[in-house]
């Protein structure tokens, strides 16, 4: 099969496009046919070598994936040949990557596609749908009605906040870096879409969160927080969600913080259970079912060209440059 790998940690010219022998599958495992993959900044610090793991060469890059069904393993129960599924949290732990034209997964890992949606969209929203999910959910318990705000609403996860926490009838104002980024918020459902350049950010937060005491969830998606700032602009028993800001070290308002029982939980959907990830499956395939769940594609590139995708990626992960809006999707 052809695949996209490293045989060593290095820069994005590291990886390599070219052929490795077919997986089998094991017992619990299920041989996916891969139409599409997504490129997720996790995947550019493992390649890199900046998330130290161990890992055995050649190593196949990639976490996300969506597909078709080629065979199963003795013990498989949740799917058959022909099934399209799509699946995330693969390239750890000891498991292969997704980037290649087929995968072995155990089926844990492994959901059902909806119908209509395509492999493309189903591997573009994955990772970042599940990361998603659990934040909003399982870490910071968003009620009906409450108001969540979520930095870089156009983002893979920042779009994907938007659309789920708007899907369960929360009221969503999102921060965004131009015009043209407030209106594909605005498209995705967010009540209030923000530019973060603005003199006026904090006071049209603020009385965009009035109704309900200030904000009640804070998705915080980029990579230094602003405590200081963001603990006067939460409700009493608000919650902030970070899973961003690896190696940041900011200053913390400890008094303002527990004097209004507020919360701070970080998490890494990696660390969630197969059971966890799995109920944030299903439910973004039912939201995807009834019209409220689109997850937003920025660029397509053929599996080939895995190593520009992950320049693209790095430029606006660490460069921040601005350029890409959306998931960086590769067709297999």
């Amino acid at each position: 099969m052809k695949a996209a790998f490293i045989t060593e940690t290095g820069s994005p010219d590291a990886i390599q496009f070219g052929d490795l022998p077919d997986p089998q599958p094991g017992p619990t495992e299920v041989l996916v046919k891969v139409g599409a993959v997504a490129l997720n900044p996790i995947d550019t610090y493992i390649r890199s070598g900046a998330v130290a793991l161990p890992i055995e060469f050649p190593y196949i890059i990639g976490c996300d994936l969506a597909g078709t069904v080629e065979a199963c393993g003795q013990d498989v129960t949740r799917f058959q040949p022909g099934d399209r599924v799509w699946g995330s949290n693969q390239s750890l732990f000891g498991r292969k990557g997704t980037f290649a034209e087929l995968a072995a997964v155990d089926e844990q890992w492994l959901y059902p596609t909806p119908a209509d949606e395509t492999d493309a969209q189903a591997a573009a929203g994955a990772l970042v749908g599940i990361t998603a999910h659990l934040g909003i959910f399982l870490h910071a318990g968003l009620s009906k009605g409450d108001t969540l705000l979520v930095n870089g609403g156009t983002g893979g996860v920042g779009s994907s906040v938007v659309q789920l926490a708007k899907a369960a009838g929360a009221r969503v104002v999102a921060t965004v870096g131009t015009q043209e980024k407030r209106e594909q918020c605005e498209q995705l459902g967010a009540d209030l879409a923000l530019d973060y350049h603005s003199d006026t950010l904090d006071d049209d937060i603020r009385g965009f969160a009035e109704p309900t005491g200030g904000i009640n969830v804070w998705f915080e998606t980029l990579r230094e927080a602003t405590f200081d700032r963001t603990v006067g602009l939460m409700a009493k028993r608000g919650c902030l969600i970070l899973m961003a800001g690896r190696n940041a070290r900011p200053e913390f308002p400890v008094g303002p913080f527990y004097v209004n029982d507020l919360r701070l939980a970080g998490f890494a959907m990696f660390n969630a259970s197969a059971d966890e990830q799995r109920a944030a499956a299903d439910a973004i395939n039912a939201a995807f079912a009834a019209g409220q769940w689109k997850p937003n594609i920025g660029r397509t590139f053929p599996l080939a060209e895995a190593a520009a995708a992950h320049r693209l990626q790095e430029e606006n992960t660490l460069e921040q440059a601005g350029t890409l809006c959306g998931k960086i999707v590769l067709e297999v």
